[in-house]
């Protein structure tokens, strides 16, 4: 027996390895790099970058998706995992692309998400940059997008993106490494959904995530926080209501008498910097400024700071995965998080800030439905 965070390594399998990109869109065996090159239909001339080394030699990298087109990345019929995604949308605003992933055949997306917020970069443009060095998700350089959650299934995998840009093609290079093989029984299904709460009710609290029920466990939170006021933010507790705890605002005596359930969660934390791994407003004591910071399992990469101009509110981009500490539920669960700052006579101040999230877990099928995806304008970030 081998020990030792990499031991896995050293064990032989039965797996096959795979991958799907432009190259090679159906991920069968032998199945790269047979792109033929495209001809002019008026000369009969070969055409594209690669016309002098002919086929086999790069000929088609990529995908445009037109406006308001819906086109499957990567469709698998078989059983097995996919282990990591790599792509570099360009041309459209990330809040204009959806990634939706299905499994075994379901109707419902087990995934929902605008690209940018699924890759903890919702304040990302193609001309701006923040990179992140995480387990489960790597940005890096050139707004290259990559995700190592583990995604097993048991009859097939569908992942699309939808461009819902009205003007603007989609230029897409990516590629989704995967395996075939059997998938453990005890093995649950990976999920994703967004939401956005623009502006936060006063005195209420931001939902990231309800209505799910079943066994499962809960792995990560992003989210991307627009402040609409000015002085500290963060106060606000991250609570997970697990297995009967009725969320505040559900939490009527009628609820709690019908569900025989507690009206306070589980877990509560003491503040938004501290669950996202942080602490003291994320303040650098010497520069006596918010201080990036990326690491494995959490992470400010992202600040958007007024210009004096234009970028007249601070935004904040926060990632937290649940990797080596996951929450587990065996009935039902639901997470909400509290936007607090300061008022005179050191009390609290229930905010009315922008809040987006991304809730990832893991659970067995059916995947619940998801609340109706906002529209392209509600999405949009100014």
């Amino acid at each position: 027996m081998i020990n030792g965070p990499y031991s896995s390594l050293g064990v032989l399998s039965n797996a096959k390895s795979r991958s799907i990109s432009s190259e090679n869109q159906t991920g069968e065996k032998s199945g790269g790099g047979r792109a033929d090159i495209p001809v002019c239909p008026d000369t009969g001339e070969r055409t594209g970058c690669s016309r002098e080394l002919g086929r086999g030699w790069k000929v088609k990298p990529n995908q445009y998706i037109a406006p308001g087109e819906t086109y499957t990345v990567a469709e698998i019929n078989e059983s097995g995992c996919v282990q990591s995604i790599w792509m570099t949308p360009a041309g459209v605003p990330y809040r204009n692309l959806i990634l939706r992933i299905y499994y075994d055949g379901q109707d419902l997306p087990s995934v929902e998400c605008p690209v940018g917020d699924f890759f903890a970069s919702a304040y990302t443009k193609f001309d701006v940059f923040a990179q992140i060095s995480s387990l489960a998700v790597c940005v890096n350089p050139g707004n290259a997008f990559n995700c190592y959650w583990p995604m097993p299934f048991r009859k097939g995998f569908r992942m699309t993106i939808e461009n819902r840009d009205p003007k603007e093609s989609l230029l897409l290079f990516y590629q989704v490494n995967y395996v075939l093989q059997d998938v453990p029984e005890d093995t649950g299904y990976f999920h994703a959904q967004f939401r956005r709460t623009n502006p936060l009710e006063y005195g209420k609290v931001h939902t990231i995530l309800d209505g799910v029920r079943g066994r499962g466990h809960y792995a990560g939170t992003y989210m991307a926080w627009g402040v609409n006021n000015n002085g500290w933010w963060g106060e606000g507790e991250i609570k997970f209501y697990l297995d009967g705890d009725i969320p505040e605002g559900e939490a009527t005596d009628e609820a709690v008498a019908e569900h025989g359930g507690s009206r306070f969660p589980t877990i509560c934390g003491t503040g938004t910097e501290d669950y996202f791994c942080g602490s003291y407003n994320f303040e650098n004591k010497a520069t006596k400024q918010y201080q990036e910071y990326t690491t494995p399992y959490a992470g400010l990469p992202h600040i958007v700071r007024p210009d004096g101009v234009y970028e007249s509110q601070t935004r904040f981009s926060l990632y937290r995965w649940h990797i080596p500490d996951p929450i587990h539920f065996q009935e039902d669960i639901a997470v909400t998080i509290q936007a607090l700052g300061w008022r005179s006579g050191g009390r609290y101040m229930p905010l009315q800030d922008d809040l987006s999230s991304v809730a990832y877990w893991y659970q067995a099928l059916p995947t619940p439905a998801f609340p109706e995806l906002p529209d392209r304008d509600f999405l949009e970030i100014i």
